[in-house]
């Protein structure tokens, strides 16, 4: 088994073609032919991520998100970028990250992931692209039954395990209809809002943009890392489905950067 096998398992879902202009999906350190020992799947590829591979003997780590997203003109370990890019090359492990490729994907993307812990149904893509209906940002879909609003935030904290989520005003109605984006989503509101959705779930909204909602549904700031946690599962998946009996792991870390007081 080399990377590419596991990658074109991966990449059958989620072509690079789909990533945004912007992004840097890909192979980011590492050679296709190697072969593999074993794949870790995280979040964020970070030093201690790196060291737990090498603990769990896996030579190849698949993150969701780049962990270089702009070019590196130094490698002198100054930041936490290039010390983690130095130690995978050190200890031969690759790292590859499947991300805003993986975003624009429907069935099974890192949206439709979150829609199902939600336990949404009857869903699409909420922007999705001209030329396929399949591909896209977002998702929509319908809580099989209506929820009162306190009752919906609340489900959101267990089922996206999370303690704290950042909210508009609470509007007195039920929640049916929900929008969902994993990370950052104030981009896709206007969409939400197009939709006639109830709820809008997902993170990084800046304080002037809780206003943009203007009373019409309520934006559900649940956390980057909370909204995509679950796409570790997404992708271990589907490699398994292709290699059921391949070494597959889930990281042990959060690498959530983000504490609460």
């Amino acid at each position: 088994m080399k990377i590419y096998d596991i990658l074109s398992a991966l990449e059958a879902i989620a072509s690079p073609h789909l990533q945004e202009s912007y992004d840097n999906a890909g192979l980011i350190v590492g050679d296709l032919g190697t072969e593999v020992s074993g794949v870790l799947f995280c979040l964020d590829s970070t030093e201690a991520i790196v060291d737990e591979a090498i603990t769990r003997g896996c030579n190849l780590v698949v993150a969701h998100h780049p962990i270089v997203f702009r070019g590196l003109k130094r490698f002198n370990g100054t930041s936490y970028v290039e010390r983690t890019v130095i130690q995978a090359i050190r200890h031969n492990i690759a790292i590859y990250a499947i991300h805003t490729n993986i975003d624009n994907v429907y069935r099974q993307g890192v949206n439709a992931k979150i829609a199902e812990k939600i336990g949404l149904v009857e869903t699409r893509i909420l922007a999705p692209r001209p030329d396929d209906f399949e591909i896209g940002a977002g998702l929509l879909g319908n809580l099989p039954k209506p929820m009162d609003e306190t009752e919906f935030l609340q489900h959101l904290k267990k089922v996206l395990k999370t303690n704290t989520i950042r909210h508009t005003a609470l509007r007195g109605k039920t929640v049916r209809k929900v929008a969902v984006c994993g990370g950052a989503g104030s981009f896709l509101l206007s969409e939400a809002l197009r939709a006639k959705a109830d709820a809008f779930v997902s993170a990084d909204f800046k304080y002037h943009e809780f206003f943009d909602a203007e009373g019409k549904l309520v934006i559900a700031d649940v956390g980057h890392y909370e909204s995509e946690q679950f796409t570790i599962e997404l992708l271990r998946d589907i490699v398994q489905e292709k290699f059921p009996t391949f070494a597959l792991h889930l990281t042990e870390k959060s690498t959530n950067p983000v504490f609460y007081f």
